[in-house]
């Protein structure tokens, strides 16, 4: 056998022996989780049939990154859901119920946002996550949800959380002026662009969490989506953050969350990467 031949085989042995000896990652999903304080008082009916939570983590691997995820539906539909890419990905995912609009309003589900990713904090430890490696993430109003937690410290200082704790903030084409909902609670059209302090761009500081924004094409996208998020990171760079990544999905409209979950596990693999495996 040649040297070159010889190596060849050494090192596809290795390699098999490698494989065979990295155990599986196995992952258990806990279901209808609280998350509402055990000490809050006056808990409404709807509170406690909506503050709930789906847990999926892995179970036989430690110190793991948790992705806090928030569906869309305009802040009134929707229900909390597993992505079926971040499934299987080494990470643990929250995924969350919030109460709607019109049953309540501007600010409950921010509270309720808060609410979950404290939870989170408090928590994920126990089921072998790493508290430092928690990203929050969530499309359309999801997405918004995202942005007004990490960058709005009152909602998360609330439960006892400081937002910079955040290792990423990753919203999916959400809003970065004041919600259309909010807007719609006001009376004022969706056409009427407010920046107020349930804006995200209020909050605009240069100590916030690494951030990762998506969208869809600008000319697929809703009205302004874009350029809102475009227009968001500029002023960012101004306040002196410099963490920012904004990209656009070319021919794909809102619905633009599946071609982006790659890159958003790409951007997190970065971020925080796994620790390394004790010898």
């Amino acid at each position: 056998m040649t040297p070159t031949r010889a190596f060849a085989t050494l090192a596809c042995l290795s390699l098999s022996i490698a494989l065979q000896a990295a155990p599986k990652t196995e992952y258990k999903l806990l279901k209808d989780v609280s998350y509402v304080p055990a000490d809050a008082k006056g808990v409404s009916e709807y509170q406690t049939e909506r503050c709930k939570l789906d847990l999926y983590y892995p179970t036989n691997k430690k110190g793991f990154a948790t992705v806090v995820w928030f569906h869309g539906g305009g802040i009134t539909g929707g229900n909390k859901f597993i992505p079926s890419q971040l499934k299987n990905q080494g990470l643990a995912v929250v995924a969350v119920n919030y109460r709607l609009y019109p049953k309540v309003k501007c600010p409950v589900y921010l509270q309720d946002a808060a609410a979950a990713v404290a939870w989170t904090f408090q928590h994920i430890a126990e089921y072998g996550g790493d508290p430092k490696r928690i990203f929050v993430s969530g499309h359309s109003a999801g997405g918004y949800l995202t942005s007004m937690v990490g960058f709005d410290k009152r909602w998360l200082k609330a439960y006892g959380v400081d937002a910079d704790q955040i290792a990423g903030l990753i919203p999916f084409s959400g809003h970065t002026i004041t919600h259309m909902t909010v807007r719609r609670e006001r009376g004022i059209s969706s056409k009427q662009p407010i920046i107020d302090e349930f804006a995200p761009l209020y909050h605009v500081r240069p100590d916030a969490p690494p951030t990762l924004l998506l969208t869809g094409d600008r000319e697929m996208e809703m009205l302004g989506r874009y350029e809102e998020n475009a227009y968001f990171m500029r002023m960012l760079k101004v306040a002196g953050h410099k963490r920012i990544t904004l990209y656009e999905f070319q021919g794909y409209g809102h619905g633009m969350a599946v071609p982006g979950h790659p890159i958003m596990l790409k951007w997190i693999r970065k971020t925080s990467p796994d620790p390394k495996p004790e010898k």
